[in-house]
């Protein structure tokens, strides 16, 4: 186990309501990350990633005892009209739905579950061992939310030097729609371990976006895995996050026909920031979507990685899968490492990936100076140009212009 964090079988002891099954599921777990520690580069899928390395160098030890819930005051969005569930440190305080049929709406704080599968990602044998927070939300059938729903994800200062395993579950029941904003507000130097599941029954959508208030030194970690159905679509759109440390491990199930997969991000990285999107779409079925771009704008001394791998099985065909991966560097102290892949057993598909990677490009730097911008102003004007057309996914004109507001903010700080 690794020397800087220490954890007993007797805190799974104090964890309240628990049955023997998910007990020993927890133990199974605990014994399983012991074995294992931190992942580091010698894990296929953390090559890029060296997790043990990160941990040791920024943290000297780990507290994993439970967190005292600190009430809070936070500062509502007023951009534009939404729901809102308010979590601080992973606990569900509080949540609103005026805008909504309430009886369509199910949402309560995270209950003991044993019935997931043992993981070979040691992140999620962490959580699945320790997690008591988070929460579980469920939406009725035939149910269309009429405005977004912000999740304030607050962290406070309490959290120094922990780490923190919460567990949410989302599920949109037949023909239902829903449309969820990630708002994460960090102000410790401290660990979250997340593993997230969202479930799509059938004709249903689900769209999510995900941003940082601010810049911190939170480390994040978030295992995502979603199951879609008979013509249900998911959407993820990831900006800028303003971590320290930040790796989303997305895994999506295709498993019925006509299921559509989105999954896009811009992000504009800063000097020692780390950043990692991994994905995994499995197509199990026929007659299926998925389409991938992920967009990386990498400062000096910064490091972003994309690993995105399309799988699909012999019965999926019809499938149309698409993947791409973008970088652009400011200079040559950033780094950007890309590693997309195929793995197909259909014949009957239309599959691509790629990936690029490049400096600013000088032409359009002279040509814009030329008009009278200094190259700063110029190399920002490029930036927000390249990552723009993600933002053009949004539709709602005042969520779009907050995204903008925000991503507008993180280049000119630059």
């Amino acid at each position: 186990m690794p020397e800087n964090i220490n954890i007993d079988a007797n805190q799974i002891d104090k964890i309240n309501k628990i049955t023997l099954e998910e007990k020993e599921f927890r133990i199974k777990n605990l014994e399983l990350f012991k074995a294992a520690g931190f992942p580091n580069k010698r894990l296929e899928d953390w090559k890029f990633s060296d997790f043990k390395n990160i941990v040791d160098t920024n943290f000297k030890i780990l507290d994993t005892n439970k967190v005292t819930t600190i009430s809070k005051k936070i500062d509502l969005l007023k951009d534009f009209e939404h729901n809102y569930i308010f979590l601080i440190n992973g606990n569900l305080h509080s949540s609103n739905f005026d805008y909504e049929k309430k009886e369509k709406i199910k949402v309560n704080s995270y209950n003991s579950s044993s019935n997931y599968k043992i993981s070979d990602n040691p992140m999620v044998c962490l959580n699945h061992a320790l997690a008591e927070n988070g929460y579980l939300l469920e939406i009725g059938k035939n149910y269309k939310f009429k405005k977004i729903l912000v999740v304030y994800n607050l962290f406070t200062k309490n959290l120094e030097n922990k780490i923190l395993n919460i567990k949410n579950k989302i599920k949109l029941n037949e023909n239902s729609e829903l449309h969820v904003m990630d708002y994460t507000i960090n102000e410790s130097k401290f660990i979250n371990n997340t593993y997230e599941e969202v479930i799509l029954e059938k004709d249903s959508k689900f769209k999510n976006i995900n941003i940082q208030h601010n810049k911190s030194n939170g480390f994040f970690h978030k295992f995502l895995k979603n199951k879609l159905s008979l013509n249900s679509s998911y959407s993820n759109l990831i900006f800028s996050s303003g971590l320290k440390f930040n790796k989303l491990d997305i895994e999506c199930d295709l498993i019925e026909k006509n299921s559509n997969c989105n999954i896009l991000s811009a992000l504009f990285l800063k000097k020692d920031e780390h950043q990692e999107i991994k994905t995994r779409i499995n197509h199990l079925a026929p007659n299926c979507k998925s389409f991938q771009s992920v967009k990386n704008v990498l400062s000096p001394y910064s490091k972003g990685i994309f690993q995105g791998k399309i799988y699909v099985k012999d019965v999926a065909q019809k499938t149309d899968a698409y993947q791409l991966s973008k970088a652009l560097l400011i200079n040559d102290d950033a780094e950007f490492n890309s590693k997309p892949e195929l793995e197909i057993y259909a014949d009957d598909v239309k599959c691509s990936h790629g990936s690029t990677s490049g400096s600013v490009d000088e032409n359009s730097l002279y040509y814009l100076m030329s008009r009278g911008l200094t190259r700063a102003d110029a190399t920002k004007l490029l930036i927000k140009g390249f990552l723009n057309d993600v933002v053009e996914f949004i539709k709602n004109p005042s969520i779009k212009k907050f995204i903008e507001n925000k991503l507008e903010e993180n280049i000119n700080g630059y």
